[in-house]
């Protein structure tokens, strides 16, 4: 009886090990490939037809066929919203140190409207609120949108082209890759 039980306990051990450093398909299968039932709401189930009816129609988006207009309720004066032209562009480097840091946005900014110079400061003043006004999107047809949305005139002030670094003449002559160097023995 005792060798019927090692012999039992041997294959049994033998069988868990080799299950466990299995790498067949059938040991590996991915969950994702197991078939479930979709989840249903209890209370569509026990619902009657007609309330089931209206909650489908209560899912349903509703898409406005007109186009949106923000400009009577935004509390922007009239004079300020009729007649603008805003200018959507990609600002341009900062010349200190940042590198590229602060121009992969997009910007928009208002026309100039009327200045004058104050006569006690001789600063420069606008009755305008909006002349001073930078909104930054993260891309141009956000910011197209809002413009559009605010019946603002826009239009879009391109980047140029980037440059092809130019070849620095002078450091050439110290570049240790080249025979340039003149032995002075």
């Amino acid at each position: 009886m005792s060798l019927i039980l090692r012999s039992v306990s041997r294959g049994a051990a033998s069988q868990w090990t080799r299950a466990s450093f299995s790498t067949s398909s059938v040991a590996l299968k991915d969950p994702r490939s197991h078939k479930e039932a979709p989840y249903v709401d209890a209370n569509l189930i026990i619902a009657d037809e007609a309330e089931r009816r209206e909650k489908e129609k209560a899912s349903l988006t509703i898409a406005v066929p007109t186009k949106v207009d923000l400009s009577p309720i935004s509390g922007i004066p009239s004079e300020h919203v009729k007649e603008r032209r805003v200018r959507i562009f990609i600002p341009s480097k900062n010349a200190m140190q940042s590198g590229t840091d602060n121009i992969q946005h997009w910007s928009i900014e208002f026309d100039t409207r009327e200045r004058w110079e104050n006569p006690l400061m001789g600063w420069s003043s606008s009755g305008d609120p909006l002349s001073n006004l930078r909104v930054d999107f993260g891309s141009a047809e956000e910011a197209i949108s809002h413009c559009e949305r605010n019946g603002w005139r826009w239009f879009v002030d391109q980047p140029q082209a980037e440059k092809k670094p130019r070849v620095k003449n002078y450091g050439i002559n110290f570049a240790w890759n080249k025979r340039t160097r003149v032995s002075t023995k």
